[in-house]
């Protein structure tokens, strides 16, 4: 068949005067050219039209869903089609504010930093191109593992001392051997019921208490059991769940549980399983703005928040409570995806207005806007400064900007949230939409410890003053156990209506065996010397053995002020973790040597809410005995106590120190 019945729109038959090979000629050139066109238009859309491989795969899917909706006769996937469309371009919409954000913040910095912007963002691929090959080799980097110096192995040479160490520690035995006996594998113990107790915070990860518990163990010298829970955790610690978790609570119990057993024991096992936990963790940070959600489902990685958290905002305790974990996970496994996660936080929190300098309990991950106005020291934002505060002594005091954030922070927490009562006590109040509520939490009393903490870093010689704030705060907290029938702390106490630290609602009357209040006195007790926070923790002790401690365990208590305890039957984790450990810090530490590592180093002892001691301290107590050798820089205000000589030093690195 001729060419010009093929295409009758270029064929001009009715000129006879035409050869038929002039037409022919003619006929393919114009072929060619529409070829050509055609080619052009093609390659056009697919490499210079924007997410051009998800355009294609939309029209082509769009082009197959529209044969099977010829033959079904429906038209619902026109209306998925639009769908997308909408989607695709929202996306671009996206896309192009956050460029705007960013190109805007580019303009504002100095031409040096953009240079080394530059610079360490090609360090960030050449380090991400050695992880991955080495991941590939599955190998982790090798680590010099060093012993915490003093962890173990000092008794006190003071009776009264050691007899009350030997209490605690018997209480910790019966604890954890309670739960050995009755829930062993699970997340918890029920000592009333004896049975087994998860929460919905661990999904159907088990174990919990384990994990928890380690480095108590260890530094408790339960040497046994802390090699039976070592082979739990190897043979039955399991994060391939198909379950939602809490990504607070699953980082400072797990991840913080085995670093801190890593950093005692050196054993392989807890640095492998924390990172492994730790990349499971990674897609919580998959959102927008990059601060993560607060549950994420392990096995798809999709996250989401609380409902009822500010129209599904992230909060601040939890989101700023994974920076110390993330920065070792980092170093231990040499991928620096952890630390760039977490210090983005950081990024996003300084582009931020902060009202009256205050950080909002609620982010909005999506927008990175605050949601309701709400700040406060206790439950919500409590752990945030203190990691800040910690981030800053972990980094051998070079973290300039996590130190300034703190003390940032502490400066407007003083101006606009603490207030002192009637009465002469000193609270930490909260703040909503700009009015205060004179409320203050039992997780709030953290704060006198970490100022006292904090106090030797302080500007402008406001050390002493700190100080101060940090006491104040410790005899607020105590007096909110005194008031008590039972002598332990209300969940939340009060300062209006004509009373003061004494909780008034009923669902804040309770007492969970949280540690709070004994982590301050241990802080107060150390930097001051002053026996009457020993005297108040061994008050705790007392009343922890009376009314907590049933025959299966220890119990929380559903109201503080009844004249005989309501058991809620949950032994908390926590109490393992935390709270024995804080008192047995308490009563022995730099009463001896024992637990003298923790003056070395910021030391993963727990993390809080699990009493992360960083301790970077002005002052360390060593028991006088022949042979001993101190590394130590002297300094001035050296005293003699008991067996002990106490020095002022000057900590010149994490792993050697000058000769005194």
């Amino acid at each position: 068949m001729p060419v010009a019945t093929l295409l009758p729109f270029t064929a001009t038959p009715s000129r006879k005067s035409a050869s038929p090979t002039s037409f022919r000629l003619t006929e393919k050139f114009i072929l060619l050219l529409v070829f050509s066109a055609f080619i052009t238009l093609c390659f056009g859309a697919i490499f210079f039209l924007p997410d051009s491989s998800k355009l294609l795969s939309g029209v082509f899917f769009h082009s197959s869903a529209v044969e099977t909706n010829t033959r079904t006769g429906t038209d619902s996937v026109s209306n998925i089609a639009i769908g997308t469309d909408e989607k695709i371009l929202a996306k671009i919409r996206k896309d192009h504010e956050k460029a705007l954000v960013e190109a805007k913040d580019t303009l504002q910095k100095r031409p040096d930093e953009i240079k080394q912007e530059i610079q360490n963002d090609k360090e960030k691929v050449s380090q991400e191109n050695r992880w991955k090959g080495a991941r590939n080799d599955n190998n982790l980097p090798v680590i010099e593992y060093v012993r915490p110096p003093g962890a173990t192995g000092h008794e006190p040479a003071d009776p009264e001392t050691k007899e009350r160490r030997a209490k605690i520690k018997e209480m910790m035995k019966f604890a954890w051997d309670s739960y050995k006996r009755y829930a062993w594998g699970s997340n918890e113990l029920r000592p009333v019921s004896k049975q087994g107790h998860s929460s919905n915070l661990f999904g159907s990860i088990k174990g919990a208490t384990i994990v928890d518990a380690l480095d108590t163990l260890y530094i408790m010298e339960m040497y046994e059991d802390f090699d039976m829970a070592t082979e739990w955790v190897e043979k039955n610690l399991d994060f391939n769940v198909n379950a939602e978790v809490s990504v607070f609570e699953v980082n400072i119990r797990f991840v913080g549980g085995l670093l801190s057993a890593y950093y005692l024991s050196g054993k392989e096992v807890f640095r492998k399983k924390a990172i492994e936990l730790g990349e499971k963790l990674l897609p919580a940070f998959k959102t927008p703005t990059g601060i993560p959600w607060a549950l994420l489902n392990l096995k798809s990685g999709i996250g989401r928040n609380w409902p009822w958290a500010s129209g599904g905002s992230s909060i601040l305790a939890e989101y700023g409570t994974l920076h110390l974990e993330f920065m070792h996970l980092s170093k231990l496994s040499g991928n620096p995806a952890f630390a760039e996660k977490v210090m983005n936080i950081r990024k996003v929190l300084n582009r931020l207005d902060k009202p009256q300098g205050l950080y909002p309990n609620y982010l909005n991950p999506n927008s990175g806007q605050w949601g309701q106005h709400h700040v406060s020291v206790g439950g919500l934002g409590d752990s945030f400064y203190e990691y800040l505060l910690k981030a800053w002594l972990m980094s051998d005091k070079t973290d300039d900007e996590g130190k300034k954030l703190y003390y940032d922070a502490l400066k407007a927490i003083e101006t606009s949230l603490i207030r002192k009562s009637s009465g002469g006590l000193t609270y930490i109040a909260e703040w909503k939409g700009g009015l205060l509520e004179h409320k203050m939490g039992h997780l709030t009393c953290f704060a006198g410890g970490m100022i006292a903490l904090g106090a030797d870093g302080a500007p402008e010689d406001q050390t002493g003053h700190q100080m101060e704030q940090a006491a104040e705060i410790a005899r607020t907290c105590h007096e909110s156990y005194a008031r008590t029938t039972l002598k332990l702390g209300p969940e939340a106490f009060r300062f209006d209506g004509g009373v003061e630290a004494i909780a008034t609602r009923q669902n804040e009357k309770y007492f969970i065996l949280r540690p709070e209040v004994i982590e301050t006195y241990m802080y107060m007790w150390r930097f001051t010397h002053d026996p009457k926070y020993r005297d108040w923790g061994w008050e705790a002790v007392q009343a922890l053995e009376k009314y907590c401690r049933v025959d299966g365990g220890y119990s929380g208590v559903r109201d503080v002020y009844a004249s005989s305890p309501n058991h809620d039957d949950v032994q908390q984790s926590f109490y393992l973790a935390e709270t024995l450990k804080a008192q047995v810090a308490l009563i022995v530490t730099f009463s001896s040597s024992a637990l003298l590592g923790l003056a070395y180093r910021i030391f993963l002892f727990t993390i809080p809410h699990r009493f992360s001691i960083g301790l970077r301290l002005s002052e360390v107590c060593w028991p006088i005995k022949n042979g001993d050798t101190m590394f130590l820089k002297p300094g001035t205000g050296r005293v003699l106590l008991e067996n002990e000589i106490c020095i002022s030093i000057k900590l010149v690195s994490s792993r050697k120190h000058e000769v005194l």
